[in-house]
């Protein structure tokens, strides 16, 4: 598998999920976009580590649900590179994975979806407008817009979360149908539970352990266990594949 010569973006990839897949590219040669909302600080370590692995990467900031901040991203992307091969919709609404504080039904409103629809779907809705009509011009793009597992096994009810998630990988299968004459490729990776990160903070050892005793493979995810799936949509291996889901959770969920 090889990335060389081919440029990869890469949201909320300054730390967790999105570092390792922007590491995991470099590694097999890909120009690394590492785009963050705000932390450059921990952005440019990821660039840093990027080079490291045998890449190109620069950081870039843009707030994925600005339209015109990811307009101009990819308008700087493409005044650089002349072309954007693979895009990784990662980027998310901050959200705490705790089952001891999660609001049940009844205590959510609508704006509590509408936030995690916006930051799920609106964000990929913005960088997949800014980044078509380039992979159009090439007749050629891989995009994996980043699900969970939740959308198909509630193992913890986040209701607004898991709702939000639902709702792009039905995004990503219309666009799959509607972009696929144009040799562009889209699908989802959907990860179960994923520590260390941010989200999963919260996440206490007990619960973990309680799920990782329901997954075949007897434990949680790690943020490298999500980048092998990635690569793989993301690469010519995949080139007949698109509006797929591939689940990364151990077995948690068989289809």
């Amino acid at each position: 598998m090889d990335f060389k010569n081919r440029v990869v973006l890469v949201t909320g990839a300054s730390r967790g999920i999105g570092a390792a897949l922007a590491q995991a590219f470099a590694g097999l040669g890909a120009t690394v976009v590492v785009n963050y909302r705000s932390n450059e600080a921990a952005a440019e370590q990821v660039v840093g580590r990027c080079v490291a692995a045998g890449g190109d990467a620069w950081a870039l900031p843009a707030d994925v649900m600005d339209p015109v901040a990811v307009q101009s991203m990819v308008d700087e992307i493409m005044l650089e590179t002349g072309r954007i091969d693979v895009v990784v919709n990662n980027a998310f609404r901050a959200y705490r994975f705790n089952p001891d504080s999660r609001l049940r039904f009844q205590d959510l409103d609508g704006s509590a979806y509408r936030d995690q629809f916006d930051g799920a779907v609106m964000s990929a809705y913005n960088v997949c407008q800014a980044v078509l009509p380039a992979m159009r011009k090439r007749a050629a793009g891989s995009i994996i817009n980043i699900i969970s597992d939740l959308v198909e096994h509630p193992v913890v009810p986040y209701h607004d979360y898991a709702t939000a998630k639902a709702a792009l990988l039905g995004f990503t299968r219309h666009l799959a149908a509607d972009v696929g004459q144009d040799g562009i490729r889209v699908n989802c990776v959907a990860p179960g539970l994923v520590w260390p990160t941010d989200a999963s903070r919260e996440t206490r050892e007990s619960i973990r352990e309680q799920i990782a005793i329901q997954t075949p493979l007897r434990r949680v995810a790690t943020p490298d266990d999500v980048t092998g799936p990635v690569l793989f949509l993301a690469s010519d291996w995949s080139q007949f594949m698109t509006g797929q889901v591939l689940y990364v959770d151990g077995g948690l969920v068989m289809r």
